[in-house]
């Protein structure tokens, strides 16, 4: 399948929720399970990074980065948040928007990438590990998800070999 990437815009936003809501649905991605606006959304995502996949017309996946950190010295640590639509799990979607977003990153000067993800989703921790992501910590008991059980995490994360190596 040919794919097309493009920066996210704030009228892809319906399709961009319905997506995270699936996400959502699968109790695998999220300990968000509220309504979340295009607002709250922007406000808690970098403006760098959100791209969109296209397969033709139709979103099948995004990513987004956020800032992991408040101190100066990590402004090059980034949290990535990457959501397939179910109709196109295990097509390709995820290691193309993924590996995308990683050159880009470096582009922008982010030397490390992370992602936590619960325990329990092996498929994204897969997608992780090919695209260059290494698990570095497991987290008991993180938080409880939306039905009161307490959730394990497993941390991942990506050194860049071209930013940050002096």
């Amino acid at each position: 399948m040919q794919y097309k990437i493009r920066e996210m815009e704030k009228t892809d936003w319906s399709v961009v929720y319905n997506i995270y809501r699936q996400g959502m649905e699968t109790n695998l991605a999220t300990f968000t399970v509220e309504e979340l606006s295009y607002e709250e959304f922007d406000q808690e995502r970098l403006q760098e990074g959100r791209f969109v996949l296209l397969d033709g017309d139709q979103i099948a996946g995004w990513t987004t980065l956020k800032q992991a950190y408040t101190i100066p010295e990590y402004n090059g640590v980034a949290e990535v948040s990457i959501y397939i639509d179910n109709n196109y799990q295990g097509k390709g979607v995820g290691s193309t928007l993924l590996n995308h977003l990683i050159d880009y990153s470096e582009k922008i000067g982010f030397w490390t990438l992370e992602s936590d993800i619960f325990a329990n989703n092996y498929g994204s921790q897969r997608l992780h590990e090919k695209c260059g992501f290494r698990k570095v910590g497991y987290r008991e008991k993180l938080g409880k998800d939306q039905y009161g059980v307490w959730r394990d995490s497993v941390l991942m994360e990506r050194r860049s070999e071209k930013v940050g190596i002096d």
